[in-house]
């Protein structure tokens, strides 16, 4: 397949009976949000977004099928310089600026003078640029045109950034014959077609001219997963989710110390760690005693991503029992002090 702007062929098709929708682009770069052409992984919910938001361009190719309209399905028309199409029946019409979508609600509407109840389906066959995929936690994902030599760094800072939630890590995938990526750690991947890398986001924004700032190709893959979790709930002084960001787990003693400790009601002896189960919708129950792990007579075990750590109330007679000590001690000072006196 060429590297040339008329180098890739890829369907997109969009059905007329989709809403219409405007994605939101940043100032630096336009997105082309769209299918990934053969050979580019991108995940199938964010393909059926993408796909739906494509803002076509002069230079693209658009296949056209409408019921009744042979006339417009006879050969793929191109986007002008001026953003137009010149159609049979329909004659000149702006088509740069508008989504695939958009566009097909369009044809659908000027096509009622001559079809009761047309349908149309917008094809997009030929690209007027080589593209790199942004996936997921990202500020606007989206398919971007490379224009020029661009680094990571570069492109992050075109579409807005990360997410407040996203993790800290940044995955890139290169078709080979784009060449390796030049970083040690980078490996090919399961299918031997290219090649992967991780990337941290500290080496990223911590380190001046970082190794990592990798110069982008055409039809890079750059993803960005949600933060990794780990839950508490129970008996603690904040029950919630905290973010593992580049760590693969955190200490029992560490959560429960962003946790803000534990309520005076807990039992911490019966504490336990909801484990997923792989592959099932299942947790495994660990139990761990926490009086023993925070005295420092137990292994501090780690908690790994989306475990969930339940800190149980205490039950009712041990807490009647620690509240009438509270309670008693008082009352038996004044006792002492009037004895005393």
């Amino acid at each position: 397949m060429s590297r040339g702007k008329a180098g890739w062929l890829l369907v997109v098709s969009l059905g007329c009976s989709l809403m219409s929708g405007n994605a939101q682009q940043p100032a630096a770069a336009t997105p082309q949000q769209t299918q990934p052409p053969v050979g580019a992984s991108l995940p199938d919910a964010s393909t059926e977004r993408f796909r739906a938001n494509y803002l076509l361009g002069p230079g693209d190719q658009i296949l056209i099928r409408a019921n009744e309209v042979e006339e417009l399905g006879e050969r793929p028309f191109r986007i002008d310089g001026d953003g137009y199409l010149n159609l049979p029946l329909l004659g000149r019409l702006k088509a740069g600026g508008r989504t695939v979508q958009q566009l097909e609600e369009e044809l659908v509407r000027l096509l009622r003078t001559y079809v009761r109840q047309p349908q149309v389906i917008v094809t997009v066959v030929q690209f007027r640029s080589e593209p790199v995929f942004f996936v997921g936690a990202f500020k606007a994902p989206g398919i971007y045109p490379l224009q020029g030599r661009r680094t990571l760094v570069e492109m992050l800072s075109a579409l807005g950034g990360l997410q407040p939630n996203a993790s800290r890590r940044i995955k890139v995938t290169r078709r080979k014959e784009f060449g390796p990526i030049p970083l040690a750690n980078a490996v090919e991947t399961p299918d031997a077609q290219g090649v992967t890398v991780e990337i941290s986001l500290g080496s990223l924004t911590e380190n001046v001219n970082p190794a990592e700032d990798i110069v982008l190709q055409p039809f890079d893959v750059i993803t960005v997963e949600r933060a990794e979790l780990i839950y508490v709930n129970g008996e603690v002084g904040r029950v919630g989710s905290f973010e593992l960001n580049e760590r693969e787990s955190m200490s029992i003693t560490q959560v429960i110390t962003q946790a803000g400790g534990l309520t005076r009601d807990a039992n911490p002896e019966k504490a336990r760690i909801l484990r997923p189960v792989l592959n099932t919708s299942r947790r495994a129950a660990l139990p761990v005693n926490l009086k023993r792990v925070l005295e420092g007579k137990d292994r501090d075990l780690p908690l790994m991503p989306n475990d969930l750590l339940y800190v149980p109330r205490a039950s009712g007679w041990k807490k009647t029992l620690g509240r009438g000590l509270l309670i008693g001690m008082p009352i038996v000072s004044t006792l002492i002090w009037v004895v005393i006196r």
